[in-house]
């Protein structure tokens, strides 16, 4: 068998073991949780009768082992089960709930790749290209600030700029500057879009409209991940400007962006493809926090809700759900790697 074809199904029977063990772990975890779906629902009034009752109904009265196995036998079916909350008025499965809400996170991830992907590239080629310049460390500053914040705190601050645009000059804050500050800072502010900063959108909504709305979200996650990509790029980029051949590319008259372009950029594809895999992975997994603070309908929003309801299957389906993306990412990540650089294969 090909040598990388091996290593593909080594690392899918890897990725296959590993979501078995996140499994395990998600149903324990889930089964810890404090409070009961049953008492919650039917209140304090209800007779012990009652809640057993509808224990029995649901299954939560069989054993915990008995009841992972069946979880996971329907889930290898595709069959996610019916979610807890809707069975008091019409039966509501799972995967009718989820997809939806997993369209929404995918449109958001995708929207947010689009922008942070070839943005990152493009800073790191030129930073590498213009190192220890004005731009590079100007780049290097505001990439490292934005990632040193959490998301919640990047979300709420563009929150903040887009409502104080109109409002600025009328604050007090405002008026103690001097004039020529207050005037910059309310031009600056004036320049932002006002893109609405709760997302609220729904089946109907037009395409463009649901860009429009997403924009807060994606420009957030934007700022999160944008380093780590474009500090690999630049990263990755000088190591390969190093290397003999391109002081010969360069000997031959080329040009310094035909040089990385044509020469440097494709013998480093493997590092940069790693980390934009794993900063895809974490837009669909980490955009819990961005979700919610957006009001955004996305699977992490929906997670959040059933966590609070205590609606068991949905929560279980949702961090299966984050996981499988997270292990499926990093595994075409590592093909990825593999195919542009067989050195991997021989790991000293």
């Amino acid at each position: 068998m090909n040598s990388v074809a091996k290593t593909v199904l080594q690392r899918l029977g890897l990725g296959l073991i590993t979501l078995f063990i996140v499994s395990i772990i998600i149903f324990s975890a889930v089964a810890m949780l404090p409070g009961d779906f049953a008492k919650a629902t039917l209140g304090q009034s209800a007779t012990p009768e009652t809640v057993a009752a509808l224990q029995h109904e649901i299954g939560l009265d069989r054993p915990p082992v008995e009841r992972y196995f069946s979880w996971v036998g329907k889930m290898v079916k595709g069959d996610f089960g019916s979610s807890f909350a809707s069975r008091t008025g019409y039966r509501r499965t799972v995967a009718e709930i989820i997809a939806p809400r997993l369209y929404n996170t995918m449109f958001l991830a995708v929207m947010t790749a689009l922008i942070a992907v070839p943005l990152a590239l493009g800073l790191g080629i030129v930073a590498a290209l213009y190192r220890n310049s004005w731009f590079d460390r100007v780049v290097n500053t505001v990439t490292l600030t934005t990632i040193s914040f959490p998301e919640f705190f990047v979300a709420y601050m563009l929150a903040f700029l887009v409502i104080s645009r109109d409002t600025f000059a009328g604050t007090e804050f405002a008026r103690s500057l001097p004039a020529w500050l207050a005037i910059s800072i309310n031009w600056t502010l004036n320049v932002v879009p006002k893109f609405p900063t709760l997302a609220n959108i729904n089946d109907e909504t037009p395409f463009w409209d649901h860009v429009w709305r997403a924009a807060l979200p994606s420009i957030t996650l934007t700022l999160v991940i944008v380093a780590h990509m474009m500090r690999m790029t630049r990263a990755a980029i000088l190591n390969m400007l190093s290397s003999p051949y391109i002081d010969m590319a360069r000997l031959k008259g080329m040009g310094p962006m035909v040089v990385v372009v044509r020469h440097a950029l494709p013998n480093a594809w493997a590092p940069i493809v790693t980390v934009v895999a794993f900063n895809l992975a974490y837009l669909i997994v980490g955009v819990v926090i961005v979700e919610v603070v957006f009001v955004y309908p996305g699977v992490g929003q929906l997670m959040v809700d059933a966590v609070r309801s205590r609606d068991v299957p949905v929560v279980q389906a949702c961090a299966l759900v984050f996981a499988a993306a997270y292990i499926l990412l990093n595994l075409i990540a590592d093909i990825i790697s593999i195919a542009t650089n067989p050195r991997l294969l021989h790991p000293r």
